[in-house]
């Protein structure tokens, strides 16, 4: 992904959105839940995808490096997703929105695809936006963090192609922290 575009979704991000200062929310466990988050998650990953199949057995498992560092402190996150095994670059923002009390994801890849996955402040889950099926209903993804240490969290992906009333599992990712 060029730089350019990820400071283009950046600025993009920082001109629709608030400082946290400016915000009439109160400073909220939700909101510090959801702060702590962000600076756990700055650093370099190392990074296990398990793809499943849509019985949940292992598809394929996949390596690579996520980085993670500050563009505003205790506000938005970039990042860089790294899967030489896929050979993909993908560019990441992680923000948050405390006017309408959201956690906010937003990644593409190499084929422009602009993901947006929107959860709820202090929550651990985040739905993408709805997008046409090939089947002709509505699909969505589903990320839910869970299993989080000083240096390690996972992450389940869930996939939806009946506008989120039933989930199959997409892919598993263990993050490990790199040291040094």
């Amino acid at each position: 992904m060029s730089r350019s575009l990820l400071a283009l979704c950046a600025l993009a991000c920082l001109a629709t959105a608030p400082t946290v200062s400016a915000q009439a929310t109160p400073d909220s466990a939700a909101l510090r839940q959801s702060r702590d988050e962000l600076r756990h998650v700055v650093g370099t990953w190392d990074v296990t995808t398990h793809m499943q199949n849509p019985d949940g057995t292992l598809a394929r498992e996949v390596h690579g490096t996520y980085v993670f560092e500050w563009v505003l402190p205790d506000r938005v996150v970039r990042g860089v997703a790294t899967q030489p095994d896929l050979d993909t670059v993908s560019g990441i923002l992680f923000y948050l929105r405390p006017g309408t009390a959201e956690v906010e994801m937003v990644s593409v890849g190499p084929d422009g695809r602009l993901w947006v996955m929107t959860g709820p402040l202090g929550g651990d889950t985040r739905v993408s936006q709805p997008y046409p099926t090939t089947s002709g209903g509505e699909g969505r993804l589903r990320f839910t963090r869970s299993d989080v240490t000083a240096d390690r969290f996972e992450s389940t992906m869930e996939w939806s192609e009946d506008a989120g009333a039933t989930w199959k599992p997409g892919n598993h990712q263990i993050f490990v922290r790199r040291k040094g």
